[in-house]
């Protein structure tokens, strides 16, 4: 790889000589290739961005087939060759080529000796990362969503609400209603690991047992819970629940460099998630905002900690809440203290809102196409981003090839260079993917692998609110139980003592016999009979007449 530090020379007079000037750096600095003027290359004035300007972020923009990606790939080689960390997401599925040298060819060395590259075939030192299961074997179908690489996982509670609020698309109220749920969540010591979590403490809060637990700080509508709990469900389907959870992954991983002191290019394959573009954007913003949340304050460097490059940036901001934007903003003003550049890719800066494009030093553009009226507003916007020209750069943005671009960076001292039309170098790594079983060999084979591989499902929110409802359902059944077998023993008290011979009713001559008429009638005949008996025996019975 040719990467050069010293100052390229041009002694032509007029704004060539101008543009060249303003890129004759004194310090380390990548080579993005030769000036393109009058319609010719000049390999003698070489465009190249310092070193120490990488954490300034910058914007890689142009219509699709442009070269943007080859682009990411040239400075990727180049910030690795300066032991510089880079991340890159591998949407398309073709950049991990990085790892591996270049294939030498016709095309290649006509490019090189168009810009003066001493072009080489290298491979670089990477890791290949995957969103969540990385769909292998005995990964479902709903988990494989992150392609070939090691597991990248996040808990709930890491993820935030203003960040799943995003990918849930939920308005503003419904952002709210979230924030609470996390506040509850956070003060009862529930933590929210993956979706599950999230979800039986939802459930909970509309409960007739949850409710009450709101009363103090605003409660949670039963409607807003639905509305939640449908996204979750949704989000669910589309193969999202295997990114939440743990192990967690530690994004300081991204900082290392490799034995020989090149930068480790960290890859994320993510050509299974194409179809969900929020899920991917949205945790790409959340790798970079963990990444602001943990590293130090360090000023300005004489080299980048790492480089982040942000993929389809547009699909980011579509959609995004005023809290989300503000959100992404003092993120990106911010991470340049702690040594980070981010390099936003996307087709045309007016994709990135002005408070984030205001941060934004260094550009390359390439090509615009004005086949619509919206095309043509949409070059004319771009137009009025860059710096007085020497160009006439709608002629050229609309007219630039394959590989070219125009190009704007900042200097050593801060301030915007001329605006440089500029042939790019070509990647000396292998432009286009590795086979499948070299990537699949490179993942298994990483010291990272056994760390992140396996999924830990621990105690969270949603096994302690189980418990917690098991608990309650036992009691209740305990003291259903128990008010049961009281009734019963209320009853048996009732009943005569054991050994006492029940009262048998009497029969119906015992009742006639007992009944007074009997007795009464009984008295008279045995008065009547006593009499006559008396008289027999003591001769004073009446003679008959």
């Amino acid at each position: 790889m040719s990467v050069s530090e010293q100052p390229g020379a041009d002694t032509a007079a007029g704004p060539r000589a101008e543009i060249a000037a303003g890129y004759a750096f004194d310090g380390p600095a990548l080579d993005l290739g030769a000036l393109l003027w009058d319609g010719a290359c000049h390999p003698d004035a070489q465009i190249r961005i310092p070193l120490p300007m990488l954490n300034r972020h910058g914007l890689v923009a142009g219509a699709t087939g442009t070269g943007k990606t080859k682009t990411l790939q040239l400075i990727a080689e180049q910030l690795s060759a300066h032991g510089v960390p880079v991340f890159l997401a591998d949407i398309k599925g073709d950049v991990s080529g990085i790892s591996a040298p270049g294939a030498d060819g016709e095309k290649v060395r006509e490019r090189a000796a168009q810009v003066g590259q001493e072009w080489t075939p290298t491979g670089f030192p990477c890791e290949f990362y995957a969103l969540g299961d990385s769909g292998g074997e005995g990964a479902s179908e709903n988990a494989k969503g992150g392609g070939t690489g090691i597991p990248v996982r996040a808990t709930v509670t890491s993820f935030g609400p203003v960040l799943l609020s995003k990918v849930l698309q939920l308005n503003q109220t419904q952002e709210q209603s979230l924030g609470l749920i996390f506040h509850y969540a956070d003060s009862k010591g529930l933590e929210l690991v993956d979706l599950k979590d999230l979800r039986a403490v939802v459930a909970f809060l509309v409960s007739d047992t949850g409710k009450a637990e709101l009363k103090g700080i605003g409660g949670l509508s039963t409607v807003t819970a639905g509305v939640i709990l449908r996204a979750i469900t949704a989000f669910e389907q589309q193969g999202a629940g295997s990114f939440f959870g743990e192990p967690e992954f530690d994004t300081s991983e991204f900082l290392r460099t490799a034995p020989d002191g090149r930068g480790i290019v960290s890859v994320l394959e993510l050509p299974a998630v194409q179809d969900k573009p929020q899920l991917f954007s949205t945790f790409l913003m959340w790798l970079l905002a963990d990444l602001y949340g943990d590293l130090p304050e360090v000023g300005d460097l004489d080299k980048p900690k790492l480089v982040f490059f942000f993929d389809e940036a547009h699909l980011l901001f579509n959609g995004a809440s005023k809290a989300f934007l503000e959100s992404v903003t003092q993120t990106v003003r911010l991470i340049r203290s702690k040594g980070v550049g981010v390099f936003f890719v996307t087709q045309t800066p007016k994709d990135v809102p002005g408070d984030v494009l205001a941060q934004l030093g260094n550009r390359v553009q390439h090509a615009l196409r004005a086949f619509t009226p919206d095309d043509a507003k949409a070059l004319k916007a771009t137009v009025r981003t860059f710096p007085n020209s020497a160009y006439d750069l709608e002629e050229v943005l609309t007219g630039l090839g394959t590989g070219e671009a125009v190009i704007t960076v900042l200097s050593e001292k801060g301030a915007p260079t001329p605006v440089a039309a500029t042939r790019l170098r070509a990647p000396e790594s292998l432009m286009g993917p590795v086979p499948a079983p070299d990537l699949a060999a490179a993942v298994r084979g990483s010291l990272l692998y056994g760390r992140y591989a396996e999924a830990v499902d621990r105690e969270s929110a949603y096994e302690k609110l189980t418990a917690e409802q098991q608990a309650a359902e036992a009691e209740a059944l305990r003291a259903a139980e128990e008010k049961e077998r009281a009734a019963e023993e209320k009853e048996a008290a009732r009943a005569p003592r054991a050994g006492s011979r029940p009262k048998e009713e009497p029969s119906l001559a015992q009742q006639v016999v007992g009944s007074g008429l009997f007795k009464s009638l009984a008295r008279s005949v045995g008065t009547q009979l006593g009499r006559e008996i008396s008289r027999s025996l003591f001769g004073t019975a009446r003679r008959r007449r």
